[in-house]
């Protein structure tokens, strides 16, 4: 019986993601390996298209996506949008899909993987750094400044999860950003930390004895130790304490998964995730802020966390997706026009 309720939950929460239209494309029938609704299947004279580049990054090379409006014409100045993924995400699901959505207003845009993640170079595999995901919203800046038809004094950023809290700290000091966005921001040193919504502050010194102790195995030449490695059944992931994690499982390993989208990351990283705090020195922002996340997001409280230490710009917005999760934002429909909305005006006025 017990058994039969969690299958029962399971098979719901599945239901929700592949409903009508939230059913995402199949990166094997995309020519560009887009997972998100509505991805560019070829590029089409006058309309908004896709391009593949990549470049150097402190040596490693960097995969990223460009976007460019419709009827682009080179010759011309357009204000330009820096797309960071999420945790565990690659360019090709919701940073794509921002990207994409962002180039149909008008913007030139780019979303890249992170270094050491997803298509983009950089040994081991998977490394989450939180200097290395700053250093790449930098490298995305000076890349996509020198892009064709870019208007570099029109520069603006959107963050998207673990993403949004990186895009925070590299927004601090890099000043070519003009105005900066997050989306269902995701603080990922706070979490690594102390356990999503401060769950696990009793076990934070054996946790960082573990990443100790992983670190002086890879130091030896031994194998490296992944951390959130599982590969969840559904009735598992039916038993997961928090919508983030239940749905997120089912974003990123059913209706939106990619090959090279992945949770899992060296548990040495913790040795610089758990030192880390998105929310830290929010007073060197003095760009216009606008800060988004789902009223049912369970993740709100670090959205709202960041936003009230951000007392460097007296322009700033907290604007809240009635009804959404966390997760949501990332595909329902109704959701992502919402969003969208607030980042067209927003952009819109502030570039």
């Amino acid at each position: 019986m017990k058994s039969s309720i969690f299958n029962a939950a399971a098979i719901a929460l599945i239901a929700v993601f592949s409903s009508g239209a939230a059913l995402a494309a199949d990166y094997k029938k995309n020519p560009f390996t887009l997972v998100y609704e509505g991805a560019i299947t070829e590029n089409v004279k006058g309309k908004v298209n896709i391009h593949p580049v990549t470049y150097k990054l402190n040596g490693l090379d960097i995969s990223a996506n460009v976007y460019t409006p419709m009827n682009y014409d080179p010759g011309k100045k357009y204000p330009a949008v820096v797309v960071a993924h999420p945790n565990g995400g690659v360019k090709e699901q919701v940073a794509g899909l921002y990207a994409q959505k962002l180039a149909e207003q008008g913007y030139i845009t780019i979303a890249a993987d992170a270094a050491y993640q997803g298509a983009s170079g950089g040994m081991p595999r998977n490394v989450d750094k939180p200097s290395n995901r700053i250093e790449d919203i930098h490298g995305m800046a000076d890349f996509i400044s020198q892009y064709a038809g870019v208007d570099a004094n029109r520069l603006g950023l959107l963050g998207i999860c673990g993403g949004g809290g990186y895009s925070l700290q590299a927004a601090q000091t890099d000043k070519r950003f003009k105005a900066i966005a997050t989306l269902s921001m995701f603080n990922s040193g706070r979490v690594r930390r102390n356990g999503f919504m401060d769950s696990q502050m009793a076990t934070i010194q054996k946790r960082l004895q573990q990443a100790s102790d992983a670190r002086a195995q890879e130091a030896a030449g031994g194998e490296i130790i992944y951390a959130a490695d599982a590969k969840l059944t559904d009735e598992q992931i039916a038993k997961l304490p928090y919508d983030l994690y239940r749905e997120g499982f089912i974003y990123y390993g059913r209706t939106h998964a990619h090959p090279n989208s992945t949770f899992r990351y060296p548990m040495s990283s913790l040795l610089s995730l758990m030192r880390f705090d998105a929310a830290d020195n929010m007073n060197l922002i003095n760009q216009p802020l606008l800060m988004m996340a789902g009223t049912k997001a369970d993740s709100l409280y670090m959205t709202l966390d960041g936003f009230s230490k951000a007392h460097g710009t007296k322009n700033k917005e907290l604007y809240l997706i009635k009804g959404a999760t966390h997760i949501q934002t990332y595909w329902k429909p109704q959701f992502v026009k919402e969003a969208m909305g607030k980042l067209t005006g927003f952009f819109g006025k502030e570039l």
